[in-house]
């Protein structure tokens, strides 16, 4: 294991960059953020994970960039959706409306609540992040189009989408429906609080647009051979 040590140890000299304009050379470690990790006792580490802690006091580790967190409560579909929302950098005010968004969704429901009948109470969710992963999930399309050329003739295919795709689209679809300019009277927290709501009841102008791209899939099944021409 020393010598293995002593052979990462190696004055690192200038060569191409793995990652182009990082600012760190390939000598600089990996940041971890896990607390389990550290809280972690000796006995229970393998010889790997030994030699990397002795590498962590010897070498340089990079910074952890400002999305990573080791919070409990750090969600990364809520910070993408964070990301999504941000407009010329000012991150402070997409996280700050996404705040008042859950705090809205938390008013109503709450109040939905108490105002429900006894035996209907128990059906009522009041936990905004559970409405709100609900929500994006409703609004995820199967199946999408894409644009081919075949014989100088351009044709919507129908494919399957992954999974990143199918969740990029419904907050595209979400935060674009709140901007729109019918909506300009209305505060961006208060229109997201209620198209929310909406599509966890599977209701709304995103879950329309959802099935809209579904039937015009299902239209153009003729041409799903072009994928893989």
């Amino acid at each position: 294991m020393a010598a293995s040590i002593s052979g990462l140890l190696k004055p690192w000299t200038p060569r191409v960059f793995l990652v182009r304009w990082s600012r760190y050379n390939p000598y600089y470690l990996e940041p971890e953020v896990r607390k389990e990790v550290y809280n972690r006792p000796e006995a229970e580490l393998s010889a790997q994970e030994k030699e990397q802690r002795e590498l962590k006091a010897l070498r340089p580790i990079k910074a952890a960039t400002s999305g990573v967190t080791s919070s409990v409560f750090n969600d990364p579909v809520l910070s993408k959706f964070i990301n999504m929302i941000m407009k010329h950098g000012n991150k402070v005010m997409a996280r700050e409306i996404l705040t008042d968004t859950l705090e809205q969704i938390k008013r109503k429901q709450v109040e939905k609540y108490n105002k429900a009948p006894a035996g209907k109470k128990d059906e009522i969710e009041c936990n905004p992040y559970v409405i709100f992963h609900q929500a994006l999930n409703n609004c995820k399309p199967i199946v999408g189009l894409v644009s081919i050329q075949k014989g100088g003739k351009y044709y919507q295919v129908p494919i399957p989408l992954s999974e990143n795709r199918q969740r990029f689209l419904a907050m595209k679809w979400m935060i674009s429906e709140c901007r729109e300019n019918r909506h300009r009277r209305t505060h961006m927290y208060e229109k997201l609080s209620q198209e929310l709501l909406a599509a966890s009841a599977k209701e709304g102008n995103v879950i329309k647009k959802k099935f809209e791209m579904h039937k015009m899939a299902e239209a153009n099944r003729a041409y799903a051979h072009y994928r893989w021409w």
